[in-house]
């Protein structure tokens, strides 16, 4: 996994992991702290949405909290 740069320093994002299809992300806290989300259950743009944005180290927490909510296909 990556470290997330959380340029806003105040994200719960801790760090992340990206394949072809899919970015799994890790938070700092809860109950369950790694989330993977994929083309099939979260979508292409999503998927490389939050690619990109990860990659940036600003914004994943947000666009999650705001888009992804329930689309992880799996937790962890």
């Amino acid at each position: 996994m990556r470290i997330y740069k959380n340029l806003s320093g105040n994200s719960d994002v801790a760090a992340f992991e990206t394949g072809a299809d899919y970015i799994i992300v890790r938070f700092k806290e809860g109950e369950f702290r790694e989330f993977t989300y994929d083309y099939a259950k979260a979508g292409y743009f999503a998927v490389e949405t939050m690619k990109h944005l990860a990659m940036g180290g600003k914004g994943l927490g947000t666009y999650i909290n705001t888009h992804m909510r329930d689309k992880y296909s799996k937790a962890a």
